[in-house]
């Protein structure tokens, strides 16, 4: 992934970032977002957000199935700081779904756009999708910021 483009990720991920902190949902630390199977739900992610996960996860055995993350280790996650937008924005709190929704929805154009902006093809599929790919994104010497 060029540079420019994955700084323009990380800038997203920034703006959702606040925009979760001023929604403040309540977080009961149940593991639930990363257990996808058991709670129905899928985290689907695109293939910029893919990448920069990718590029800082720690190794995982494969194949990986759509039960679970692989990166919860011990109810804690391992790649909190490269996560992709779906980890971002999910909790269990009900009270925030609508905002939630809003938020993902809002962040899923602005990546659309960078798409589009850089030439880049669309990919948005369930994690698992990304993480069975024979091939891994060289990690980057860019930093991620630090939350």
């Amino acid at each position: 992934m060029a540079a420019s483009l994955r700084e323009r990720v990380l800038r997203v991920y920034a703006e959702v970032d606040a925009a979760v902190a001023a929604a403040a949902p309540r977080c009961v630390a149940s593991g639930k977002c990363c257990r996808f199977a058991e709670y129905g739900h899928t985290l689907f992610l695109s293939r910029f957000e893919a990448d920069i996960l990718l590029e800082a996860a720690p190794d995982y055995a494969t194949p990986v199935g759509r039960e679970s993350c692989p990166f919860q280790v011990n109810g804690l996650c391992t790649t909190r700081d490269p996560r992709p937008l779906g980890c971002r924005i999910y909790f269990c709190d009900d009270a925030y779904t609508e905002t939630g929704n809003a938020i993902t929805e809002a962040a899923v154009k602005k990546l659309k756009r960078l798409a589009d902006e850089f030439d880049a093809p669309w990919e948005y599929a369930p994690l698992h999708h990304f993480l069975n790919l024979p091939e891994r994104p060289t990690p980057t010497r860019i930093p991620l910021p630090l939350t």
